[in-house]
């Protein structure tokens, strides 16, 4: 059992660790971004299925991405909207994203600030770091933390009871856009609705 306090978990993340802690949406697997090849061995994963970008701010996130003024005022005013919350918006990267997060398209990066204050928490003294709902590929998303650590038994986990006011998680994946210059693409509808 790797069920830790939050002070260990983020040590674990810092030192190049794999963690889990709970988000909005499921519980996620994380990592430092360049380890994120850990990330997928740890879950099995297929490098076509690229990794997500989670911060605490928006302002975290916008290094790891490259765009225009025009571009940035747009993705902002989004982010202003939807943030904290279940959207993931995927844009073109910056050369500081490793090409571990996305092996077979590095061009783009899915970024989000979850509407988990625990999750936001952790962000806020880890950095960025490269995500994804924790279980193995092709399976179930996991609900809970326990279930987590029964099935990474050795991915250190946030214990519950450090978890002072947690938010439910919804169970329901983030909604995708992905810019494509002009506009939106909505290349998976989740819990959001993008207007």
């Amino acid at each position: 059992m790797v069920l830790v306090s939050l002070d260990f978990l983020i040590s674990g993340a810092i030192s190049g660790r794999v963690i889990s802690f709970p988000t909005d949406t499921v519980p996620a697997l994380a990592s430092k971004p360049d380890r994120s090849e850990e990330i997928f061995i740890t879950k099995q994963r297929r490098a076509d299925k690229p990794l997500i970008l989670m911060g605490a701010s928006a302002g975290d996130l916008w290094p790891f991405c490259r765009g225009t003024p025009a571009e940035l005022a747009i993705w902002q005013q989004v982010a202003d909207k939807y943030w904290p919350g279940a959207l993931t918006l995927v844009l073109p990267a910056s050369v500081n994203v490793p090409r571990a997060m996305n092996p077979l398209d590095p061009t783009t990066i899915g970024v989000r600030v979850p509407d988990s204050a625990i999750a936001r928490q952790i962000l806020a003294r880890t950095g960025p770091l490269a995500t994804t709902s924790a279980n193995l590929s092709g399976q179930p998303p996991l609900t809970t933390m326990a279930a987590v650590d029964a099935q990474f038994p050795d991915v250190p986990a946030l214990f519950p009871s450090n978890i002072e006011t947690p938010t439910p998680a919804s169970g329901v994946p983030s909604t995708v856009a992905k810019w494509r210059g002009d506009r939106w693409e909505i290349l998976r509808q989740g819990a959001i609705e993008i207007h």
